[in-house]
């Protein structure tokens, strides 16, 4: 019998995931065997160096990229090998994205882009999902700036427009990549508390890769990668506690 996702209670898994760019002497192995599932609303922090592969544990997690060998689950729906058109409109509904790059529409307002989830799904928000938005906007200090386009907001303003479009339709799993790097101290707080309700009040699962002690410190869980493996899997830590461990990792490395 197949165990499915939903058994397990997961969000989100990956089995015996391999990616390797390049090859012969040049072969780069971002993952190596890497099996790990996102647990349903958990807040889980995925930490490592850089080239540890924890971006790209999180692109092929999330669909955005095919692993070289191994297997991938969103929900009970295995996404390896699923179509183009069938991975966008699994992606638009129960994925939420929050990127370094912000990734927003240029022509479109703040409040454009917010709603650009609704509009790509051909539906208007319900008057529930308009309640929600609103609290995001509201949450996120945005209120003033809904009809400005992203060439004139600051990095952290349209850092939150991002935030706000990622949790505008509830999604079942948020993916974040450095949610907070463009932030001032206060602005990222408040986004790793909004993160934190998400899951534990609304029962979203989050995966936030960091490299930051004091956002993973908020997290549920906590993954370690070193050189494309999992070294370790820790329930919630204190930003101290995390430090320590990623310091004693680069010593032993």
């Amino acid at each position: 019998m197949e165990i499915t996702t939903t058994d397990l209670g997961l969000a989100a898994r990956v089995q015996h995931l391999k990616k390797t760019y390049g090859a012969g002497e040049g072969t780069v192995h971002a993952l190596d065997d890497v099996s790990v599932g996102i647990r349903r609303g958990q807040f889980t922090a995925i930490m490592g160096p850089s080239g540890s592969g924890k971006s790209t544990l999180m692109h092929i997690m999330a669909g955005l990229d095919t692993p070289t060998e191994g297997r991938a689950w969103i929900g009970d729906t295995e996404i390896t090998g699923l179509g183009d058109l069938d991975m966008t409109i699994l992606r638009r509904r129960r994925v939420g994205f929050i990127f370094q790059a912000f990734n927003l529409v240029p022509t479109l307002t703040a409040m454009g882009n917010i709603l650009l989830p609704f509009e790509l799904d051909g539906r208007r928000p319900s008057a529930i999902e308009k309640a929600r938005i609103d609290g995001l906007i509201d949450t996120l200090g945005l209120g003033s700036r809904l009809e400005h386009r992203p060439h004139e907001l600051s990095g952290g303003q349209q850092q939150r427009v991002a935030i706000a479009r990622a949790l505008a339709t509830a999604p079942d799993l948020v993916f974040a990549d450095e949610p907070t790097g463009n932030l001032d101290s206060q602005t990222g707080r408040e986004v790793l508390g909004l993160l934190a309700a998400a899951s534990r009040e609304h029962g979203q699962s989050i995966a936030m890769v960091t490299h930051d002690a004091i956002a993973a410190s908020h997290a549920d869980r906590v993954l370690f990668l070193g050189d494309g493996r999992i070294v370790a899997d820790h329930p919630r830590k204190t930003a101290e506690e995390i430090s320590a461990y990623m310091l004693a990792a680069e010593v032993a490395a």
